[in-house]
């Protein structure tokens, strides 16, 4: 099985991508590694909980490795101690568009008014329409990563 995930980043105009959203969830997540080069994540959303292992990127930051196994949900309370300081707190809203589906992650808490889409591509090379609302594309900015975000907040740029 091939763990390469490939993505793009954009930060997003306006909230209009909100009527064509089919879903969103809540979500916190915290990092137990956050290295250069490696992350371990344990996020919960709606009763269910995730650990993610993610590699490093690729020079221009579209692909990197990812591994991810549901754990139970309770378990995962128990890992959110062992991570580091500054929890992601974000609502992500499910947006069809063109053939793909744009997730569109608004942060919450320290990371408040920031609002990010990412598609998830097969490879770096795959077309695909932008909608209206996404704006400057923010893929390979660290900055961004929700990794670094705990640690230095949108709130405090």
């Amino acid at each position: 099985m091939d763990h390469t995930e490939t993505e793009r980043k954009f930060l997003v105009l306006d909230d209009s991508y909100k009527q064509a959203a089919t879903g969103s969830r809540r979500m916190t997540q915290g990092y137990i590694c956050r290295e250069s080069g490696r992350t371990v994540r344990v996020r919960i959303s709606d009763g269910q909980a995730w650990l993610t292992i993610k590699g490093a990127s690729t020079d221009n930051g579209l692909s990197r490795y990812e591994w991810e196994k549901e754990i139970p949900a309770d378990e995962a309370e128990q890992l959110m101690d062992l991570c580091h300081d500054g929890i992601i707190d974000k609502t992500r809203f499910f947006v069809p568009f063109g053939g793909h589906v744009f997730e569109v992650d608004e942060f919450h808490g320290d990371n408040e008014g920031l609002t990010i889409a990412e598609i998830e591509l097969e490879n770096e090379t795959e077309p695909f329409s932008r909608p209206e609302w996404l704006g400057k594309e923010v893929t390979g900015d660290r900055r961004y990563y929700n990794s670094m975000l705990t640690q230095n907040p949108y709130s405090q740029w």
